[in-house]
């Protein structure tokens, strides 16, 4: 039935219909010269084993994809149930996401010391996907706890995994 639709139509179909696809939530963070960037995304998957590779999707339009670009690393944190307001936070628009946010910078970008797991990345790749920048990330580091479950999204809500 949306191929009938208009284009408005059609991207909010789909976006409709891919928010019926679970996600973990994780805190993607960076640096711009000494400055601490970072931003929420779903769009986070494991991609190969050899090498240890992930991959984050990341808008065109974002300032973050300017900086993983230019500095070369990135860090993915895993959100755990309890992560709500750090997921709005760092979705939200003011000036220092980082404020009351405690991280640990031993491995070139920050990592949230409140996440479930972590995972921080050398870029070995960045591909154009239409809107979004795909980047490959080399595995230097990673770490996780075995307490707790992850924050999800789903239909435009956080929520918990149901075990």
């Amino acid at each position: 039935m949306t191929e009938t639709l208009g284009t408005d139509d059609r991207t909010a179909a789909f976006r409709a219909t891919m928010s019926r696809l679970a996600s973990g939530v994780s805190v993607i963070t960076t640096l711009a010269g000494s400055t601490r960037i970072g931003i929420t995304a779903s769009a986070v998957s494991a991609l190969s084993l050899d090498p240890l590779q992930l991959l984050v999707c990341i808008g065109n339009h974002l300032y973050t994809r300017t900086a993983i670009a230019d500095h070369g690393r990135f860090a993915v944190n895993v959100l755990g149930h309890d992560g709500e307001e750090l997921a709005r936070n760092f979705a939200g628009s003011h000036a220092d996401r980082f404020a009351g946010v405690e991280t640990y910078d031993d491995h070139g970008v920050p990592v949230l010391k409140d996440a479930i797991a972590a995972v921080v990345c050398d870029v070995s790749a960045a591909l154009p996907g239409g809107d979004h920048t795909i980047f490959v990330g080399d595995a230097r580091f990673f770490e996780h706890t075995t307490e707790g479950e992850p924050l999800v999204y789903f239909a435009g809500r956080f929520g918990r995994h149901a075990a």
